[in-house]
């Protein structure tokens, strides 16, 4: 392969294609704004309140409060190819390549999330604590704690659309056993539990989540802006074969804390 042979936007185009169709983070967070460069911009408006009509209109003005993020978290993939031509003219070849490191990347940066957001919940909002976890012993308890969550959330005033919990396959499929659970459901890809809500929740399954927690929390909760950098071909030094690397560079962060709820657990019986 010659370097001038490689195709970065195909390459491109296969890895945001299939880190879409996997990705967690980007399904269950707000995008921002504005983006310039390697930092974003989200605006949080507030302002204005209902009142009585007595014959005459006052105006509030409305702010908006922009939050700037810096994409400082940088993760990177590099893999080395016999053939990098053959891989860009096979497109099968060529998608089970960009899956392998879309999966990859989506595990890193779902993590990030996770841990931003099990950071970031309010002591109101959390059911339990690290060390004081809720025992659960049968599927009823697994899904009503979910209820309760849901609860949290709703004290706060938090929208019912667009809300999402998290959980292990541990914990999802405890649940399914609760008579009140869907008869029937899927995993998606992205690990949507489709066909199936409890609570006003659309359930994500997923062992990206901390060990022995319970993510809930509103889209409108947290930010997050991720994109691929750079994407590269080079010649392996010492070696007849190629390799692609790709640079990819996210920031996250908590913009409205009493939409994060949590719950601390640990299952006793199955």
């Amino acid at each position: 392969m010659s370097i001038a042979s490689f195709k970065k936007s195909v390459w491109e185009e296969a890895l945001i294609t299939e880190f879409r169709g996997v990705s967690v983070a980007n399904l269950i967070t707000t995008a921002p704004t504005k983006v310039e460069g390697n930092k974003v911009i989200f605006n949080i408006i507030s302002g204005g309140t209902i009142k009585d009509y007595t014959g005459t209109v006052e105006y509030d003005d409305v702010t908006t409060a922009p939050i700037e993020l810096n994409l400082d978290i940088k993760k990177y993939f590099a893999i080395s190819l016999d053939d990098v031509d053959a891989v860009q003219a096979v497109a099968p070849v060529l998608m089970q390549t960009a899956n392998e490191k879309a999966l990859d990347l989506k595990e890193v940066q779902d993590g990030v999330v996770f841990k931003e957001i099990s950071t970031s919940i309010p002591s109101t909002n959390a059911i339990g604590s690290a060390t004081t976890k809720k025992p659960i012993t049968t599927p009823t308890d697994a899904y009503n704690y979910l209820v309760d969550l849901s609860t949290k959330l709703s004290k706060k005033k938090v929208p019912m659309v667009n809300r999402f919990a998290l959980a292990s396959a541990e914990y999802i499929n405890l649940m399914a056993k609760d008579t009140r659970f869907a008869d029937n459901f899927n995993v998606l890809p992205n690990g949507i539990v489709q066909g199936a809500t409890v609570a006003g929740f659309t359930l994500i399954q997923t062992e990206d989540v901390p060990a022995g927690m319970v993510l809930a929390l509103h889209k409108s909760g947290v930010g997050y802006a991720t994109q691929l950098d750079k994407v590269q071909a080079i010649t392996r030094e010492g070696s007849f074969s190629e390799a692609v690397r790709g640079l990819q560079v996210s920031g996250v962060k908590a913009l409205r804390t009493d939409a994060l709820a949590g719950l601390y657990y640990d299952i006793a019986t199955v």
